[in-house]
């Protein structure tokens, strides 16, 4: 058994526990909480600094990870997919090597499970052999083009058939987004799917997206255009893109929106009244890389939305590290509390995934990682604060 011993614990379920102790058998699985005056110092490793759960970083593109510092920043959306597309074609043992080289940067980084978007079977070895749980979303587009659809879904159907899962790693079929899935593409992904899973889909990164559906104008029109897919089928809804996604998807599985940069607090209340399984993925960093934008956190949270972190990719991130993002959260939109980032951070991703009962929080029974905060000072008052800006992370379990 060891005993670890910080200034605080963070559970994240319960109260913080000032000079806690948490111990662990041999397995990383939680026995018991404590506080450091019930044993003799010899017992316990002691730290300074505050521990809490392993990570869970809710959307990632590990497979994107060989593009790494390829594709400008802050261009918007739409040119940094056009240059996507364009670095698409490498040499596969530098692909597999990223790969590899991301999962491991993630373990450094204390994650301890992943939502990763899988095009490709790239990174199915890599998962299998990673201690990281990872819940694979082969994820599906047909260009809302309802006549390729049984194409395209064929094709991806042979990604997801690829994908192993057991040793904590889970899979489903998911849309990519709003404008790029047709009616009858995401009829045929909710068909593959048990009820009983999370799916994930990117909503409302940028001002086109809405301006298609509302309008049927904006750069979304010239970017179809300049690939020669036509639209001509494709009539406007007057709404924005997140009504099309919801009168589509399954609201009985755990769905999990992603980026939401112009999510607006009417857009959050009608997802929680069509599902009472809504997750809202962001991902700070890859925002402003790619939008130089940020969303509108305060509207979350008066919502009481179950938000959670994502990474995006090394292709519009400079790191795969929750800690990062939490830091340009608490930089840019401090008002957001230290606790409920940390819950974000940790036990929302859990349930988003549906892997709540092994991580998340530090909980006996449970086996969630440990991971080490340093150099920051808690206070206390009625809400607990502190400065993750120059704060430094050990992975302890």
């Amino acid at each position: 058994m060891r005993k670890i011993s910080a200034d605080y614990i963070f559970p994240i379920d319960v109260s913080p526990i000032k000079n806690g102790v948490v111990i662990i058998d041999e397995k990383g699985r939680i026995q018991a909480l404590s506080t450091r005056d019930q044993f003799d110092d010899g017992e316990l490793e002691i730290h300074q600094g505050i521990i809490i759960p392993g990570f869970v970083n809710t959307h990632c593109h590990l497979e994107l990870s060989h593009m790494k510092g390829k594709v400008n920043t802050g261009t918007g959306l739409i040119p940094f997919i056009s240059n996507v597309v364009k670095f698409r074609d490498f040499p596969q043992e530098e692909i597999l090597e990223a790969i590899r080289l991301g999962d491991e940067e993630m373990q450094r980084e204390g994650i301890v499970a992943v939502g990763d978007i899988s095009n490709k079977l790239d990174t199915a070895t890599t998962k299998m052999a990673s201690p990281i749980r990872y819940y694979s979303f082969v994820e599906m587009f047909d260009f809302l083009q309802e006549a390729g659809a049984d194409t395209e879904y064929a094709k991806y159907k042979e990604v997801y058939d690829g994908q192993a899962i057991g040793n904590g790693n889970k899979k489903s079929c998911v849309p990519h987004a709003p404008y790029t899935v047709s009616k009858k593409l995401f009829a045929k992904i909710n068909n593959t799917n048990p009820d009983d899973c999370t799916v994930s889909i990117h909503n409302q990164e940028t001002p086109p997206e809405n301006q298609l559906f509302e309008h049927k104008t904006g750069d979304f029109i010239d970017f179809y255009q300049g690939f020669g897919i036509p639209l001509d089928a494709f009539e406007a809804t007057g709404q924005p893109s997140i009504q099309y996604a919801m009168a589509n998807m399954n609201p009985r599985s755990r769905t999990l929106f992603v980026h939401n940069t112009l999510t607006t607090k009417a857009d959050i209340e009608a997802a929680h009244a069509w599902g009472d399984r809504v997750y809202w993925a962001t991902c700070a960093n890859a925002n402003l890389y790619i939008e130089n934008r940020l969303p509108n956190y305060q509207a979350f949270l008066d919502t009481n939305a179950k938000m959670t972190i994502g990474t995006d990719s090394l292709t519009s991130n400079w790191q795969l590290s929750i800690l990062s993002e939490l830091k340009t959260i608490q930089r840019y939109q401090s008002y957001v509390p230290f606790e409920t980032l940390l819950r974000w951070a940790t036990l929302n991703g859990a349930e988003a995934l549906g892997m709540e009962n092994e991580i998340g929080s530090i909980a006996v029974g449970k086996t969630p990682g440990l991971n080490l905060i340093q150099n920051t000072v808690v206070a206390e008052g009625k809400q607990f604060h502190a400065d993750l800006q120059n704060t430094k992370l050990l992975k302890l379990a």
